[in-house]
């Protein structure tokens, strides 16, 4: 696996709702820059080799000319659109990497909207990925974290060393995510109908393959921009990093 590339899948193609803007967030301006800059500059100063951005139905070509282009990311090889679910963006973006030329042996999906992933983080989930077939990157929770049933009670207290709250990238084996997520296209409706939400990759791991995922421990900084408030401490985590 270690003489295939490394790729990666940026999804930018979120609405960002929550974010209260007119501007999808992911495009919102970070110290003067798209908050997709940060994330796509991580992975052109990394070990990844191939980038396939993921954007919205009319955002391909802005992405190419005012981000790509304007701050010359060459590592991204190829710019698709995203569909209607999560999944279906990463689906896409998967069935288009594995159309460029080469072959991939890692490939890390990542929210564009996380731009505080480093190249540090890049390089050892690349390297749990090899053993491990299935990585993921994310933190021990702080806070006590309560299930609450269906009427609102608390219904139990997992042991607090035992909760991770997970972030993006996560990374896996190409072939195996790949085979992973056609079969999850297949069997979507029936999933749909058990009432199952797909929110991650490495849930369509889990759901569709045998293959345990591997906890990589990352940062806290590693934050995806979701409220106005999430904006408000990007810019704080910014400010620090230049002093």
């Amino acid at each position: 696996m270690s003489e295939k590339r490394i790729a990666a899948v940026v999804l930018a193609a979120g609405q960002g709702k929550r974010m209260g803007t007119d501007t999808a967030k992911q495009f919102l301006l970070l110290d003067g820059k798209p908050v997709l800059y940060y994330a796509l500059n991580a992975f052109e100063g990394s070990e990844v080799d191939t980038v396939v951005l993921v954007t919205g139905q009319d955002e391909a070509e802005y992405c190419k000319k005012e981000i790509v282009d304007f701050y010359g990311f060459k590592k991204v090889k190829a710019i698709v659109t995203g569909g209607k679910e999560r999944y279906h963006s990463v689906a896409n973006g998967l069935r288009a990497l594995k159309q460029l030329p080469g072959e991939t042996g890692v490939v890390m999906i990542h929210d564009g909207a996380r731009p505080f992933v480093t190249a540090e983080m890049i390089r050892e989930l690349a390297e749990e990925t090899r053993v491990h077939k299935a990585c993921v990157i994310g933190t021990p929770v702080k806070d006590t974290i309560k299930i609450a049933d269906e009427v609102g009670f608390c219904a139990q207290t997992p042991p607090r060393n035992r909760v991770w709250a997970v972030q993006t990238p996560q990374s896996f084996e190409f072939r195996l995510v790949g085979d992973a997520y056609e079969k999850l296209m297949e069997e979507e409706q029936e999933l749909i109908a058990q009432g199952i939400q797909i929110t991650d990759d490495a849930m369509v791991v889990e759901y569709m393959t045998e293959t345990r995922v591997r906890l990589v421990e990352g940062n806290y900084t590693n934050i995806k921009l979701t409220t106005p408030e999430d904006m408000v401490i990007a810019e704080a985590f910014l400010q620090k990093t230049k002093k």
